[in-house]
């Protein structure tokens, strides 16, 4: 069973069908969310309204980027091609380059648990690579998680946010054993600039065009492998809120052709209906804090040149918040319309965000519906193999210690709940009250 302060970061999409004592039933009223205060809501795609089978997804990206060290960079292929061990996933480890380890951190930089490679490291043998369990890199990171976005030390580490890098964490580790297994254990690690490259092919967006890459021509014609439908529920409640007059706006990182390939799959072919405004190849977080010029789009998703002005019902690339928001301001009844993003990306959907553009948000976490909802409804997660690991634990505590982790912290203080997935959102009113209570 996890801390009662776990139990107050769900309790907002679980208050509502479960009983509890008097003493968990306190809550801060301060925190009140309702979605029906907000004016303009915006949407992320992947991991939000479009949800993955997680577990065939990191199969995928195992294969395709284990096959490219393999094959492009010389790795030896009897650790990297061995079969998966979802065990060894969580979301929110941190690749340490420099010493070969994968990390997690609680909110003030302590190292909490590490592994060298996929070796285990005891609390003595973690001082051993970091005498005051803090790390320079991960330090900053707390401070301000954009601070290692970019520059010198993100080529020191990686913070593994979502579904879409996480089989890192097992390829990287297995890469160290590798290196070890002929050498020796090294002073200084250099792996993560293979790995760049591995990503970067297989994410490369020319590849969805060209059927090249391996990644986007198994999704594009294996679509029922990697997508769920999204669910009559989720759809109707988004027909009903703009129907009640809210703007609804779309922000995906994903290329115009993908992410209408995704939206397709899973929202159904006029997906486009539900939003008054669609931003493909967004570039979070940057774009929530820079003024890249929106560009336009052809009917082939082919850039034609920037938009000097956005328009009602259209799918743009690139783009900025200001802008952004200056026209759906335009577009809304209020005279001071209130913004709401919603998102699961830590970093890139909340807290920049949050911070940066004074945008409230809701964190979308499947593990959640795993560490949570489970021991309350008896359902089980599908992919529930991957997103609960007895390696590392809770993605949102360390039990034994109850240390938080980075990630329970900045949900905690950047979001206004946390929920499961869109649809558990959607089956409350949507005038419906969210009592918050902060730990």
């Amino acid at each position: 069973m996890y801390s009662k302060n776990v139990l107050k970061l769900v309790r907002p999409v679980i208050n509502r069908t479960f009983s509890y004592t008097a003493t968990q039933r306190k809550l801060n009223s301060d925190r009140a969310f309702n979605i029906n205060h907000y004016d303009c809501i915006g949407f992320d795609l992947d991991n939000t309204l479009a949800r993955y089978r997680i577990g065939n997804m990191l199969e995928l990206e195992y294969r395709i980027l284990s096959n490219h060290l393999v094959k492009e960079r010389n790795y030896p292929g009897d650790l990297l091609l061995q079969p998966v061990d979802p065990n060894f996933f969580i979301k929110g480890l941190i690749v340490d380059d420099e010493h070969g380890n994968v990390i997690r951190i609680g909110p003030d930089g302590t190292i909490l648990q590490a592994t060298h490679g996929t070796k285990w490291l005891t609390p003595d043998e973690i001082l051993q690579y970091y005498p005051t369990r803090h790390w320079k890199a991960t330090d900053l990171f707390v401070q301000d998680p954009l601070q290692t976005w970019n520059g010198p030390y993100s080529e020191k580490m990686r913070t593994l946010l979502d579904y879409f890098d996480i089989a890192i964490s097992l390829i990287f580790a297995r890469a160290v054993d590798a290196i070890d297994a002929v050498h020796g254990q090294k002073k200084v690690y250099n792996i993560w600039p293979d790995l760049l490259n591995a990503l970067m092919h297989m994410f490369n967006r020319e590849h969805f065009e060209q059927d090249a890459g391996g990644y986007f021509p198994e999704l594009k014609y294996n679509p029922d492998l990697y997508y769920y439908k999204c669910s009559p529920n989720v759809l109707n409640w988004l027909k009903e809120l703009r129907d009640r007059g809210k703007k609804l706006y779309l922000i995906t990182g994903a290329h115009a052709d993908f992410a209408n390939h995704t939206a397709s799959s899973t929202l159904g072919p006029n997906w486009r209906d539900y939003f008054d405004i669609v931003v493909s190849y967004a570039k979070k977080p940057g774009f929530f804090m820079h003024e890249r010029d929106f560009l336009v789009l052809n009917d082939s998703y082919k850039e034609t040149g920037p938009a000097l002005e956005l328009r009602n019902g259209s799918i743009y690339t690139h783009g900025n918040w200001k802008m952004l928001k200056e026209h759906l301001t335009r577009l809304s009844s209020a005279q001071t319309p209130k913004f709401l993003y919603i998102g699961d990306n830590l970093v890139q959907d909340i807290y920049t965000p949050n911070v940066h553009s004074g945008c409230d948000t809701v964190n979308v976490c499947e593990e959640l519906e795993v560490e949570k909802l489970d021991l309350y409804t008896g359902e089980s997660h599908p992919d529930r193999h991957i997103l609960s690991s007895s390696l590392w634990g809770s993605y949102f505590e360390i039990k034994d210690s109850n240390q938080k982790t980075v990630w329970y912290n900045i949900m905690k203080n950047h979001s206004k709940i946390c929920v499961p997935s869109v649809d558990y959102l959607a089956r409350f009113p949507i005038d419906h009250d969210f009592k918050c209570a902060i730990a």
